[in-house]
């Protein structure tokens, strides 16, 4: 006779990941991509020109 399976009664406390898609990496690359936008509204506010422009790309 096979006998049923047993539910474990504790959750393994698993680790936060090192890498990949994490709160902490999630959070992060939102910031620097904030830092960027703002970066790149001031380069248009002092230069008096768009971002292409003052990388010489238009």
């Amino acid at each position: 006779m096979i006998e049923p399976s047993t539910q474990p009664t504790e959750t393994p406390k698993l680790e936060e990941p090192k890498f990949g898609f994490n709160d902490y990496a999630e959070r992060l690359n939102g910031r620097a991509a904030m830092i960027g936008f703002l970066l790149i509204l001031a380069i248009e506010y002092f230069t008096g020109q768009g971002l292409l422009a003052w990388l010489g790309l238009q």
